[in-house]
């Protein structure tokens, strides 16, 4: 299990930050490359490299702190896209699951 991803750095303070949001579970960081006028990453702060069974509390805490944080960043109201990309095919660049919050502009269906 790669716990040395860039994402681990940022946890562990290794990496220069200014959290948002940090508790014993979740990180939040602002996008260095925002899509959208508010653009957050949301990181467990346990490695797991992809979504599955063995990341399901993680998975249920980014989504509560997602909640608090659009309402933090004024974003509730209007609305919000939450993106989780998984592999290569999904866009994924970084081998550690985290959770996109992106709003501030109209976005558009994704269907």
């Amino acid at each position: 299990m790669e716990k040395d991803c860039v994402f681990c750095r940022i946890i562990r303070g290794e990496i220069p930050s200014q959290p948002l949001y940090k508790d014993e579970q979740v990180v939040v960081v602002r996008d260095i490359h925002p899509r959208a006028p508010v653009h957050l990453l949301l990181l467990p702060t346990q490695h797991f490299a992809t979504p599955g069974v063995e990341s399901e509390a993680a998975l249920g805490r980014l989504m509560a702190v997602a909640g608090e944080m659009a309402q933090r960043e004024g974003v509730a109201e209007k609305g919000y896209r939450l993106v989780v990309n998984q592999g290569p095919d999904g866009g994924q660049e970084i081998a550690h699951l985290h959770l996109h919050l992106l709003a501030g502009r109209q976005l558009g269906t994704m269907g």
